[in-house]
């Protein structure tokens, strides 16, 4: 070994192996850090706010990027480790030294297995928040880096599947209509108890309704401006209060003789405040209210969470999944024209999927919108989806274009807004409204049509 440390561009190659050891023991560590977090531990980084915290949650909204990336450099530093290794145990070989040239080899090789992958992942799922704080500034300025080679990495990636494997294709999945079949083929096995096949089926269904079924409408919600204080939340709650009121003053009496005695206007949920654009009804972000044991006094904008943004046809299914995947809460959902025309929470989902009769009207109205008033007869609110209508009217449901809610149906039929009296027939069901409000609500009659 004297020979060796007499050379000192030997002793130079040392050096670079000693680094490039220290990178991949830092791309694996942060590789493992950052993909061992729950999604309890992003929403604590996401509330906590720190510029650390939220770099990390921004790394992860697009994970194969990420992955990707770390990839990258781990396998150039690895490649490159065991390159300046061949040099040296060549330059020990040519100097006679073959024993000291056979240690080394295994040296390096065990050194790049140890401390290179073995440590740093182990010591990284232990310490992993406190890591992935600390490595993220370097993280994402690697992946600024890797960004202009991404695309040449995709094109040659293309070309060798084209020519390689130029029939290769995704492996289909079930229809949801076997899956169904084998859910009600079940129906007989003890262990599969009936509200468990109800939330199979709705898992299922996921994938066919689209989010304007489950969203909650523009209006339904609490919605206002920065700056954003507690004395105008109180105040826009108090002023929606009073619009209420003075609607049910207004409601038909015969209705809540029939036990309902709940006004016609839509209760406003409190579990989000939707922040809106400068301009516009466009919703921006988000505050949690649910979550506050005490709201703040002032600024409650700041305690804004992310949204995405959805076009309105989108399935239930790829909604949820765009909020998984952005460690989100809340989705705005958009029109064609991109305005957003109402918004749809994960706990909507969730329900949507828990739900032995899953109901947007029920949770926007807190009371059930169909009410069974004389046999053969339902008095229907007009934002009832036409599928949870038909499970209460026991008629099967073939979705049409442009027709979800009971208004859509009404919408369609007279093209204008429906007024009181106002009637049309859906399948063999005659429907008659019996009462409309200032902001464009209504309730109708329903009867089987003779």
């Amino acid at each position: 070994m004297p020979i060796l440390l007499d050379n000192s561009e030997l002793l130079s190659i040392l050096g670079v192996m000693v680094c490039l050891l220290a990178g991949s023991s830092f791309f694996s560590a942060s590789e493992t850090a950052l993909f061992f977090l729950s999604s309890e531990e992003l929403q604590e980084f996401k509330r906590r706010g720190r510029a650390s915290d939220l770099r990390v949650v921004e790394l992860l909204t697009d994970p194969d990027r990420l992955l990707t990336a770390v990839l990258f450099w781990n396998l150039l530093i690895n490649v490159s480790f065991f390159a300046c290794g061949v040099v040296v145990s060549k330059r020990l070989l040519a100097e006679g030294a073959s024993t000291t040239a056979g240690f080394f080899s295994v040296f390096s090789l065990a050194a790049i297995i140890v401390f290179g992958e073995v440590i740093p992942k182990s010591s990284a799922v232990m310490f992993r928040q406190r890591l992935a704080r600390t490595v993220s500034l370097p993280l994402a300025m690697s992946l600024r880096a890797f960004d202009p080679m991404a695309p040449m990495f995709q094109t040659v990636t293309r070309s060798l599947r084209r020519m390689f494997w130029p029939k290769l294709r995704k492996e289909r999945y079930l229809e949801t209509d076997d899956l169904e079949q084998a859910i009600d083929n079940s129906a007989g096995d003890e262990h599969v108890i009936r509200h468990e096949r109800h939330v199979l089926h709705n898992i299922l269904d996921l994938s066919e309704i689209p989010i304007e079924e489950v969203m909650r409408p523009r209006g339904t919600y609490p919605a206002m401006r920065p700056p954003i204080h507690r004395a105008d939340l109180a105040a826009a709650f108090a002023r929606r209060h009073t619009e209420n009121a003075a609607e049910t003053s207004a409601t038909n009496t015969s209705l809540n003789d029939q036990g309902d005695g709940q006004p016609l206007a839509a209760h406003v949920p409190a579990d989000y405040l939707a922040v809106l654009a400068e301009s516009g009804d466009d919703v921006e972000s988000a505050v949690p209210l649910g979550r506050f044991a005490v709201l703040p006094e002032v600024h409650l904008e700041k305690a804004a969470e992310k949204v995405v943004h959805v076009p309105w046809c989108a399935t239930v299914a790829h909604v949820l999944h765009r909020l998984e995947t952005a460690q989100c809460k809340l989705a705005s959902v958009v029109n064609e024209f991109g305005e957003t025309v109402g918004i749809a929470t994960y706990e909507d989902i969730v329900d949507t999927i828990l739900a032995p009769e899953p109901s947007r009207a029920r949770r926007v109205l807190q009371r059930d919108p169909v009410l069974n008033v004389a046999p053969g007869t339902w008095h229907v609110d007009g934002i009832t989806s036409l599928r949870y209508l038909s499970r209460r009217l026991k008629i099967d449901f073939e979705p049409e274009d442009g027709q979800v809610t009971v208004a859509g149906v009404f919408h369609e039929s007279l093209e204008r807004i429906p007024e009181v009296g106002d009637e049309c027939v859906w399948e063999g069901f005659r429907m008659r409204v019996l009462e409309t409000t200032a902001r464009g609500s209504f309730r109708i009659i329903v009867t089987r049509d003779q």
